[in-house]
Protein backbone atom coordinates (compact mmCIF):
# COMPACT_ATOMS: atom_id res chain seq x y z
CA UNK A 1 0.00 0.00 0.00
CA UNK A 2 1.48 3.58 -0.43
CA UNK A 3 -0.56 6.38 0.32
CA UNK A 4 -1.41 9.21 -2.74
CA UNK A 5 -2.84 12.53 -1.68
CA UNK A 6 -4.47 10.77 1.54
CA UNK A 7 -5.96 7.69 -0.33
CA UNK A 8 -4.58 4.01 0.19
CA UNK A 9 -3.95 2.72 -3.30
CA UNK A 10 -2.63 -1.19 -3.23
CA UNK A 11 0.61 -1.53 -4.98
CA UNK A 12 1.90 -5.39 -5.87
CA UNK A 13 4.22 -6.81 -3.78
CA UNK A 14 5.90 -9.80 -5.03
CA UNK A 15 5.74 -11.39 -1.66
CA UNK A 16 2.19 -11.31 -1.82
CA UNK A 17 1.87 -9.73 1.91
CA UNK A 18 0.86 -6.43 0.84
CA UNK A 19 -2.75 -5.69 2.93
CA UNK A 20 -5.66 -5.58 1.20
CA UNK A 21 -7.19 -1.67 0.31
CA UNK A 22 -9.52 -0.26 2.76
CA UNK A 23 -13.36 -1.90 2.23
CA UNK A 24 -16.11 1.06 1.45
CA UNK A 25 -19.12 0.60 2.24
CA UNK A 26 -20.30 1.49 -1.20
CA UNK A 27 -18.62 0.61 -4.43
CA UNK A 28 -16.84 3.93 -6.17
CA UNK A 29 -19.84 5.38 -8.68
CA UNK A 30 -22.04 4.58 -5.98
CA UNK A 31 -20.65 6.41 -3.02
CA UNK A 32 -22.36 9.12 -1.96
CA UNK A 33 -22.93 9.17 1.66
CA UNK A 34 -25.16 11.66 3.97
CA UNK A 35 -23.04 13.47 6.94
CA UNK A 36 -24.77 11.21 9.02
CA UNK A 37 -23.51 8.03 7.17
CA UNK A 38 -20.21 9.74 7.63
CA UNK A 39 -20.18 10.03 11.36
CA UNK A 40 -21.43 6.70 11.97
CA UNK A 41 -18.04 5.10 9.76
CA UNK A 42 -15.48 7.79 10.95
CA UNK A 43 -16.61 8.51 14.33
CA UNK A 44 -16.64 12.20 13.90
CA UNK A 45 -19.39 14.32 14.40
CA UNK A 46 -21.17 15.81 12.24
CA UNK A 47 -20.69 19.22 13.26
CA UNK A 48 -16.63 18.37 12.71
CA UNK A 49 -17.57 17.51 9.68
CA UNK A 50 -19.19 20.69 8.66
CA UNK A 51 -16.08 22.30 10.58
CA UNK A 52 -13.25 20.14 8.46
CA UNK A 53 -15.46 21.64 5.54
CA UNK A 54 -15.17 25.51 6.49
CA UNK A 55 -12.05 25.49 7.33
CA UNK A 56 -10.83 24.05 4.08
CA UNK A 57 -9.59 20.84 5.78
CA UNK A 58 -12.51 18.77 3.72
CA UNK A 59 -12.62 20.52 0.46
CA UNK A 60 -14.83 20.17 -2.14
CA UNK A 61 -17.64 18.12 -0.81
CA UNK A 62 -20.47 17.33 -3.44
CA UNK A 63 -23.92 18.39 -2.71
CA UNK A 64 -27.53 17.31 -3.94
CA UNK A 65 -30.03 19.16 -6.08
CA UNK A 66 -31.16 19.96 -2.53
CA UNK A 67 -27.62 20.82 -0.91
CA UNK A 68 -27.26 18.00 1.10
CA UNK A 69 -23.50 16.91 1.57
CA UNK A 70 -22.94 13.53 -0.42
CA UNK A 71 -19.67 12.45 0.65
CA UNK A 72 -17.58 10.06 -1.78
CA UNK A 73 -15.56 7.00 -1.00
CA UNK A 74 -12.41 9.66 -1.84
CA UNK A 75 -14.00 11.74 0.86
CA UNK A 76 -13.35 9.06 3.58
CA UNK A 77 -10.07 8.08 2.40
CA UNK A 78 -9.02 11.55 3.13
CA UNK A 79 -10.65 11.68 6.27
CA UNK A 80 -8.87 8.61 7.26
CA UNK A 81 -5.83 10.22 6.35
CA UNK A 82 -6.58 13.24 8.82
CA UNK A 83 -7.65 11.03 11.18
CA UNK A 84 -3.83 10.06 11.28
CA UNK A 85 -2.44 13.60 10.91
CA UNK A 86 -4.64 14.29 14.29
CA UNK A 87 -3.07 11.64 15.95
CA UNK A 88 0.68 12.50 15.04
CA UNK A 89 -0.44 15.48 16.73
CA UNK A 90 -0.56 17.71 14.01
CA UNK A 91 -1.52 20.89 14.59
CA UNK A 92 -4.53 21.60 12.74
CA UNK A 93 -3.58 24.89 10.78
CA UNK A 94 -0.68 22.58 9.53
CA UNK A 95 -3.22 19.94 8.28
CA UNK A 96 -5.07 23.35 6.30
CA UNK A 97 -1.80 24.18 4.96
CA UNK A 98 -1.38 20.26 3.94
CA UNK A 99 -4.94 20.35 2.17
CA UNK A 100 -4.08 23.87 0.45
CA UNK A 101 -0.99 22.16 -1.38
CA UNK A 102 -2.69 18.99 -2.06
CA UNK A 103 -5.07 20.97 -4.32
CA UNK A 104 -2.08 23.14 -5.47
CA UNK A 105 -0.82 20.69 -7.10
CA UNK A 106 1.97 18.60 -8.00
CA UNK A 107 4.27 21.85 -7.89
CA UNK A 108 3.82 21.39 -3.92
CA UNK A 109 5.18 18.43 -3.81
CA UNK A 110 8.44 19.42 -2.00
CA UNK A 111 6.72 21.34 0.33
CA UNK A 112 3.95 18.51 1.23
CA UNK A 113 6.88 15.93 2.01
CA UNK A 114 8.75 18.48 4.12
CA UNK A 115 5.62 18.75 6.21
CA UNK A 116 5.29 15.23 6.27
CA UNK A 117 8.70 14.84 7.36
CA UNK A 118 8.81 17.41 9.72
CA UNK A 119 5.84 16.08 11.66
CA UNK A 120 7.42 12.25 11.68
CA UNK A 121 10.44 13.53 13.57
CA UNK A 122 8.59 14.91 16.15
CA UNK A 123 6.38 11.63 16.00
CA UNK A 124 9.42 9.69 16.84
CA UNK A 125 10.74 12.34 19.20
CA UNK A 126 7.48 11.85 21.41
CA UNK A 127 7.73 8.04 20.90
CA UNK A 128 11.13 8.43 22.31
CA UNK A 129 9.78 10.34 25.33
CA UNK A 130 7.05 7.77 25.79
CA UNK A 131 9.30 4.86 25.60
CA UNK A 132 11.65 6.71 28.69
CA UNK A 133 8.27 7.07 30.67
CA UNK A 134 7.86 3.21 30.17
CA UNK A 135 10.96 2.57 31.14
CA UNK A 136 10.54 4.78 34.49
CA UNK A 137 6.75 3.34 34.99
CA UNK A 138 8.62 -0.59 34.59
CA UNK A 139 11.13 0.47 37.12
CA UNK A 140 8.96 1.77 39.73
CA UNK A 141 6.19 -1.61 39.39
CA UNK A 142 9.57 -3.48 40.04
CA UNK A 143 10.29 -1.65 42.69
CA UNK A 144 6.73 -2.10 44.36
CA UNK A 145 7.20 -6.03 42.89
CA UNK A 146 10.11 -7.03 44.84
CA UNK A 147 8.84 -4.86 47.88
CA UNK A 148 5.47 -6.45 47.84
CA UNK A 149 7.52 -9.81 48.04
CA UNK A 150 10.11 -9.48 50.84
CA UNK A 151 7.08 -7.93 52.46
CA UNK A 152 5.54 -11.42 51.88
CA UNK A 153 8.69 -13.41 53.29
CA UNK A 154 8.81 -11.72 56.53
Amino acid sequence: MTLTEGRLVRTDRVDGCAPAPPAHPRPDGKDRYTISEVAALTGLSAHTLRWYERIGLLPDVDRSHTGQRRFSNKDLDWLGFVGKLRLTGMPVAHMVRYAELVRAGEETFEERQELLESTRRDVLDRIEELQDTVAVLDLKIGIYADARKASERV
